[in-house]
């Protein structure tokens, strides 16, 4: 056998490399501009207008691919929209004329289009704005003062411990506290609110005069703020036990008792009331109370007249699965009442607790409390907060869009039936898992110098969560 020279043998395959990559590189292909760009760099509606006569010119975002134009005039034939466009050389549109099918009530579409080049073509996302009256509140520009033990505000306001605070209310101008907390039942100033005051200093809360309030298994337990008037109900032990309302408007001044009943002598009553308060006045302070029975079998109504005289007690029927926590909220201005707990769905029903209509129990999370309907800047929302019953449950502020619709059960109606049920804001309180979770929602307006609405202010408070306050601005035109 022949050796083979190691070294010749090296030098041989040294050599055979060089000559593959000089012969690589003498033919190795090189970059070729290709003449099939297709680069929109410009572009305009020709035909925007009612008379068709009109150019608008668009903004190119070519990194996004997107297109978009100042609002255009809705009598525009959208169905034929003309452009003229600046493209790379020998591209054209994909079409003459693109349809934009906008659907009733929808203000904005977006379609795709195609620069086309030879082979090649690239796709642009094109929207169109129309220049029609915008309503209701803009939901992307909240304002949040918080006091939950959500991390994103302030830390969850002090009395929210141990369940000593189970009822609150919100009037506009003040925030109710109705506590068993060391600092006892007091207002705060909203504009104190908004501007993080420290509360822990005794000054900024406005304490209530508490002179004369005894009686029940707890002296206070739930409360409600309407137009400056403020209410306070005990929670009773049963028939025999006092169930007593209290009023005030001066908080250093006593209240007067307005409400010191017997239960026992309403024929048809349950035995504990006060664990709810649903309070339904009108601006002349006439309207109703409602107090759920403990057992959730009955509801006690009261008249109210001249926000301070109680009368007429009536025994109405209940639903087991609204629970101790029932709510039956007024929509303003209508005969309907927003009734529900957070174990039932929500309902319509009459003054005297006759269920008029009844939403899918699963069109809006079933553990929805204190939900209310209600309308600002010529939109309607329904505006409820969960309550967390077991670990899977969370407390979370929602509001769902309800505009379209005549009425009310118009209104819920046409959302049961959306496919899309998606709430357009809602908020963590990040509350724990409660076995008494009072929750309570408000809702006030603020009007411009001309009496139109101006500002949305919700507000939600939840046992051992805390409470959080949200103003919205009424939508704009952004061009």
């Amino acid at each position: 056998m022949e050796l083979i020279n190691k070294s010749k043998y090296g030098f041989l395959i040294a050599s055979l490399m060089v000559w593959f990559f000089v012969a690589c590189s003498d033919d190795y292909p090189k970059n070729i501009d290709s003449p099939y760009e297709v680069v929109l760099k410009s572009i305009k509606i020709v035909n925007a207008g009612p008379d068709g006569n009109r150019v608008v010119e668009g903004t190119v975002d070519e990194d996004k691919k997107t297109v978009t134009f100042p609002r255009i005039e809705p009598e525009t034939d959208l169905s034929a929209i003309r452009f003229e466009a600046e493209l790379s050389e020998g591209a054209t549109l994909d079409k003459e004329y693109y349809a934009f099918p906008f659907s009733e009530g929808e203000a904005e579409k977006t379609i795709v289009i195609k620069v086309v080049n030879g082979p090649r073509f690239r796709e642009y996302f094109v929207t169109l704005r129309l220049k029609i009256p915008v309503y209701g509140a803009d939901f992307t520009k909240p304002q949040i003062f918080d006091y939950t033990n959500n991390e994103l505000g302030m830390p969850v306001y002090p009395t929210f411990v141990s369940a000593l605070t189970r009822g609150s209310g919100f009037d506009g101008s003040h925030v109710l506290i109705v506590t068993r907390h060391a600092w006892a039942s007091h207002l705060l100033k909203v504009n104190d609110i908004k501007n993080n005051v420290d509360f822990n200093d005794e000054s900024k809360r406005i304490t209530l005069n508490l002179t004369g309030v005894t009686g029940g298994t707890y002296p206070v337990n739930c409360g409600a703020i309407i137009s400056g008037h403020i209410y306070i109900a005990n929670l009773s032990g049963g028939k025999v036990s006092p169930f007593k309302i209290y009023h005030w408007t001066d908080p250093t001044e006593p209240p007067q008792i307005i409400a010191n009943l017997n239960i026992g002598e309403i024929e048809g009553a349950g035995n504990r009331h006060g664990d709810n308060m649903s309070v339904n006045l009108d601006k002349n302070g006439n309207g109703y109370m409602y107090f759920g029975d403990n057992a959730a079998t009955t509801i006690l109504r009261l008249k109210v007249t001249n926000y301070t005289t109680i009368s007429d007690p009536v025994v109405l029927p209940s639903r087991k699965s609204v629970t101790f926590c029932m709510s039956f909220n007024r929509v303003d201005n209508t005969d309907d009442y927003i009734f529900t707990g957070y174990e039932a769905p929500i309902m319509v029903a009459d003054e005297n607790a006759n269920i008029k209509y009844e939403l899918s129990t699963n069109a809006v999370p079933l553990r929805g409390s204190d939900a209310r309907v209600i309308s600002f800047n010529k939109e309607r929302y329904l505006i409820m907060t969960t309550a967390a019953r077991s670990g899977s449950d969370a407390t979370v502020f929602y509001v769902y869009n309800i505009t379209k619709g005549d009425n009310t059960i118009d209104a819920l109606n046409i959302f049961n039936e959306q496919s899309d049920k998606s709430p357009i804001f809602q908020y963590s309180l990040l509350g724990p898992v409660n076995a008494s979770p009072s929750t309570q929602t408000g809702w006030h307006v603020i009007k411009d110098a001309e009496g139109n609405d101006e500002t949305l202010m919700l507000y939600t408070a939840t046992t051992d969560a805390g409470f959080v306050l949200f103003e919205f601005p009424k939508k704009q035109l952004d061009d």
